[in-house]
């Protein structure tokens, strides 16, 4: 019997990866942001507060 192949899917060449994937597939990647996006929105939150704060007079 013949192999049949899904709609689209020619088996010619490797197939592309998409890069979410990618992403959600490597866990070192996965943590580095998932500590390094909060660090840094901490971090500008911080300094605008430290920019509203009145200068004494």
């Amino acid at each position: 019997m013949a192999e049949t192949h899904p709609a689209g899917d020619t088996g010619a060449g490797p197939e592309r990866i998409p890069i979410m994937q990618q992403i959600l597939d490597n866990p070192f990647l996965l943590l580095f942001i998932g500590v390094t996006i909060p660090t840094v929105l901490y971090l500008v939150w911080g300094v605008i507060e430290l920019t509203q704060i009145p200068i004494a007079r």
